[in-house]
């Protein structure tokens, strides 16, 4: 007979005895399912606190681990939270009670006798605890198909924000590239040089600060591009399609666009320049050729319209006469420099000149008042013949001090216009061509001076003659108005603007001089920097096609390739200083060297662009051969084939080169068969095979990748076998996030076993996988 104070101690006894026969031959077999039933106990109580399972007798001691089990199956039947560790009698009857009732599991073992054991029987927790595991079984099955669910709506979540940051980043490209465009068509012309120096300096600032950034970004926009499609390849899911005009053909034609305006807008900018230098200089000799005139001509037609031939002597008027003759010849002198003057305003006219109009009617007037001068000389010339049979006298030292006078005085004015003369040139052969010509003049000098004295002692010959037969000549020469003195101040003025000039030449000999340094500067920069860029590319085209390690390897030997071209930046930027010199120095041209910033700075870009883009696709390969698990001797396989059959060398298979390729390992397949495979390697319709695409398309059968049978199957085992899901069905089995992104996009259920709030999840995994709409 049993007391009832010991009842639950003798039926714990019992089951202790029983188990003990049950389990009491284990093999060696069974200790591998002894294995597994502890890794699952400790899989399902990790997260738990206080609680590690190690064994199945003392860990167990404290009831925590009992509990844990059934809270993390059925957390509404326990509160965990207030279970204390100190406490295990509590906690053991806590679990053995809520098995019982709630499980179906019967008290196998008794809380105070585990307690009171040194080290409770082994056998018995572990049959105990083994009968949990069946209980929970079914809900293992759960878990395992909401894991599949939560990768799978993980990867397409990951997609959709890929193609959102991409249709975003084009679409800022390309409204950047809209807005840059107009500005660089611009081709407005500006009326001063100081105006075009600063349209300059914009597209400087617009080259060397808005444009680097547009160009990583355009760079950043095909990687993301290339590892979309790779993720949507190796998930199973049909390739991205930007929205209409945001291709990544698109961006290429919009940036060549852009490109080809920029080139045509720097030559303009130069071209534009030179016109305005040219302008200028031509304005400026316009203006003093014209004073100069101006003030020859003033008081020429009064002079000409005088009549003091009517009440003249007979030796006045041939001194009139003779006076006249002088004159014709100054004029005559004259007449290259007005032609000299319509020419330089024909030339003004035709480069557009701003101010043209003016030139035009100061130009005109000297014409005019030239024309007019002409006819005035003929008529006066008509009356002096006409009276000259009654005029004899003349006086030939005058005659002769007019006629020499006059060519001499012409020379002086020549000489000082010359040597006031602004000059342009832009190499030192042309300033040694106007030094040159500078000494020549200087060594006519002497002979000049002796023509000057020539002159003055005809002069001092009338003086003489006047005061020793005291002729009344009135002491003026009445055959020119050009005086002694005028002479000699003009001749002293020569002698003082030729050291000015010898000093203007000095300076800008000493500036080509200068502009010559920066010239080898650049040269000798560029002539190093051109090859090396060339070489970098070469030499990354070599590593994307060679096979020499793993992919691993090439990656990281690519990656040190980009370290050190990113450290040969400021042997750029120290080009790019030394370009703008040559600029504001304004040469134009530069013999040291065949390479320009423009080519320095494409070669540039194309080669941060070639590493940038020969790094994501090694990136991907590595990505596929992980997801496809494909290994390094299949991949060097792969590459030895596509580099075989890849005839032209560019790291890309045309249609049929790819053909000859299938060919080899043995397809045999005719023009519609060779076109699906195409459609599947070539979606872009481009003509050509990259070698990602290869390689997916060689792994394709053997991948292991999720379908939507296998979602729609995980979705089945959620709803417990119906054809519909429910709201808190999804809540309860997924993580909030997927779980409400499930709700916003399943249909409703319409099937005759439809209840309310039931959604469709078969449609919704066929969608997932681009088998109908989302």
């Amino acid at each position: 007979e049993i007391v009832d104070g010991n009842v639950k101690m003798t039926l714990g006894m019992i089951w202790t005895i029983i188990l003990r026969f049950a389990i009491q031959d284990i093999s060696v077999e069974e200790t591998s399912a002894k294995e597994g039933l502890l890794l699952w106990c400790q899989r399902k109580t990790a997260p738990y606190k206080n609680v590690n399972i190690q064994n199945f007798h003392i860990s167990w001691k404290d009831g925590l681990g009992f509990c844990a089990l059934i809270h993390r199956h059925r957390p509404e039947l326990i509160d965990y939270g207030k279970l204390r560790k100190d406490d295990p009698l509590t906690n053991l009857n806590t679990a053995f009670d809520v098995a019982e009732k709630y499980l179906d599991i019967p008290k196998m073992l008794d809380a105070e006798d585990i307690i009171g054991t040194l080290r409770p029987d082994e056998k018995a927790i572990m049959t105990y605890v083994s009968c949990y595991y069946h209980a929970f079984s079914g809900a293992q099955k759960a878990e395992t198909a909401a894991n599949r669910i939560c990768k799978v709506l993980a990867v397409n979540q990951e997609n959709e924000q890929l193609m959102e940051d991409y249709e975003k980043l084009a679409s800022d490209l390309l409204e950047w590239i809209r807005r840059t465009i107009p500005w660089l068509e611009n081709r407005a012309p500006e009326n001063t040089m100081q105006a075009m120096q600063q349209k300059l300096e914009d597209f400087r600032d617009y080259r060397r600060l808005h444009k680097p950034p547009k160009v990583q970004e355009k760079c950043q926009l095909e990687i993301n591009f290339n590892t979309l499609q790779t993720k949507l390849r190796l998930s199973n899911r049909p390739a991205f399609m930007p929205s209409e005009g945001k291709m990544v053909s698109d961006i290429n034609n919009a940036w060549g666009g852009l490109e080809q305006a920029e080139k045509g807008y720097e030559e303009w900018l130069l071209n534009e320049i030179r016109r305005l230098e040219r302008l200028d200089h031509l304005a400026e000799k316009f203006r003093q050729k014209a004073s100069i005139h101006e003030s020859w001509t003033d008081g020429k037609e009064a002079m000409l319209q005088q009549k003091d031939y009517e009440t003249a002597t007979l030796s006045e008027i041939k001194a009139l006469l003779k006076k006249h003759e002088a004159f014709e010849s100054d004029l005559a002198a004259h007449q290259d420099r007005v032609e000299q003057i319509a020419a330089i305003a024909q030339e003004l006219n035709e480069l557009d000149y701003y101010d043209s109009p003016s030139v035009n009617a100061r130009c005109q007037k000297i014409c005019d008042q030239w024309d007019n001068l002409g006819a005035l000389t003929q008529k006066r010339r008509e009356a002096l013949e006409r009276t000259e049979k009654l005029l004899e006298t003349i006086d030939q030292l005058y005659l002769e001090y007019a006629k020499r006078a006059a060519p001499f005085n012409n020379w002086m004015e020549g000489a000082m216009e010359d040597l006031q003369d602004t000059f342009i040139v832009h190499t030192i052969e042309e300033i040694q061509g106007l030094t040159t010509a500078h000494e020549q003049f200087k060594a006519t000098l002497p002979d000049a001076d002796k023509e000057r004295q020539a002159i003055l002692g005809i002069h001092n010959e009338v003086s003489k003659i006047v005061q020793t037969y005291h002729v009344n000549m009135a002491g003026t020469n009445p055959y020119t108005t050009i005086t002694p003195h005028e002479i000699n101040g003009k001749w002293e003025h020569v002698r003082q603007l030729v050291p000015r000039r010898d000093q203007a030449l000095m300076e800008e000999h000493a500036r080509q001089q200068q502009n010559e340094r920066l010239r080898k500067q650049f040269g000798a920069q560029a002539n190093v920097i051109g090859p090396w860029i060339q070489t970098k590319m070469e030499e990354i085209g070599r590593i994307s096609i060679e096979m020499h390690g793993t992919l691993e390897d090439q990656l990281n030997h690519l990656r040190q390739y980009e370290k050190s071209i990113v450290n040969y930046k400021p042997k750029i930027d120290q080009l790019e200083g030394d370009h703008q010199q040559i600029q504001e120095a304004l040469i134009f041209d530069n013999k040291r060297t065949n390479y320009t910033m423009e080519h320095i700075r494409v070669g540039w870009e194309q080669l941060l662009t070639t590493i940038a883009r020969t790094i994501n696709e090694v990136e991907n390969q590595i990505l596929t051969r992980d997801a496809k698990g494909i290994s390094q001797e299949q991949m060097n396989e792969f590459r030895a084939s596509f580099n075989h059959f890849d005839r032209k060398k560019t790291g890309m298979m045309d249609c049929e080169d790819f053909r000859a390729c299938l060919i080899s390992m043995g397809y045999n397949m005719g023009e519609a068969e060779f076109a699906r495979i195409m459609s599947i390697v070539d979606p872009n319709r481009l003509g050509v095979v990259t070698f990602q695409a290869f390689i997916d398309f060689m792994s394709r059968e053997t991948a292991d990748t999720d379908t939507a049978d296998q979602v729609m199957a995980s979705f089945k085992i959620l709803a417990g076998d119906k054809n519909y899901i429910t709201v808190d069905e999804l809540r309860r089995e997924l993580p909030p996030d997927q779980a409400e992104y499930c709700i916003a996009r399943m249909a409703p259920y319409n099937g005759r076993d439809a209840v309310p709030g039931a959604l469709d999840y078969m449609s919704f995994s066929t969608a997932l996988y681009g088998e109908s709409d989302l």
